[in-house]
């Protein structure tokens, strides 16, 4: 919700009021629940958004109707609100004395969930989740989703991938983080990866299509490419 930040973005969501460019168009939010009354509603880094927006959810958790500026409603009976918090995200690396390292301190984390977000608000919610660190299992399940998605670009170029099941679990510890999450498996494929290939699907090997073989030797990845005409 970052790119709604500014005071005036959040009238995006209901429509620009009169005298203001769009004041026909309607407002996005309202919009969009009117073609698609029955949805799951996403908020991604809800404290990202100026605290009107809080106003705007007030309404909609309240009375589940919003009216845009062009007093037409949007009824939300039946959409299900989800909002994503980075709220305690420093708290993440702390560890509650005799317990798993892979629990987090979750006072920690609602103390600063009730630091950011006011009691009328935090009333209207029907639970707050804490999440832990993604663990190893979970790693190895982003890491095959990652490069599977890039096998399925190689495909289009006529390359098959084949990356060996203890790669899978080498890029999964490689990338296991429990300050970045995610995005620390992203940046590994990235580096280790996916640049490699720029050059070979351009001007080498791979040009022309083949087979690439991904595996684990001597704690570095090693990439084997097999041209057509190998076969």
């Amino acid at each position: 919700m970052s790119e709604y930040q500014e005071k005036h973005t959040v009238s995006r969501l209901i429509g620009a009021p009169p005298g203001y460019v769009g004041y026909e168009e309607g407002g996005l939010l309202t919009d969009a629940i009117r073609k698609t009354p029955h949805c799951v509603l996403l908020l991604d880094e809800i404290e990202k958004a100026h605290p009107d927006i809080y106003n705007v959810l007030l309404q909609i958790m309240d009375y589940a109707v919003l009216t845009d500026n062009n007093g037409k409603k949007a009824d939300f009976r039946n959409v299900i609100l989800i909002m994503t918090s980075n709220a305690g995200a420093r708290e993440v690396g702390r560890v509650l004395i005799g317990f798993d390292s892979r629990n987090i301190d979750r006072s920690a984390m609602t103390k600063e969930v009730e630091r950011i977000f006011s009691p009328e608000f935090r009333n209207r919610l029907d639970d707050i989740v804490v999440f832990n660190h993604i663990n190893e299992d979970m790693a190895l399940l982003i890491a095959k989703k990652v490069i599977n998605q890039f096998k399925e670009k190689l495909k289009a170029k006529n390359i098959d991938l084949k990356v060996t099941a203890r790669c899978y679990k080498w890029i999964a510890q490689k990338g296991l983080s429990s300050v970045y999450g995610a995005r620390e498996i992203l940046r590994f494929v990235q580096d280790k990866i996916k640049t490699y290939f720029v050059d070979e699907v351009l001007f080498g090997e791979l040009s022309k299509g083949g087979t690439a073989v991904i595996d684990v030797a001597d704690g570095e990845i090693k990439i084997t490419n097999r041209t057509k005409g190998d076969d």
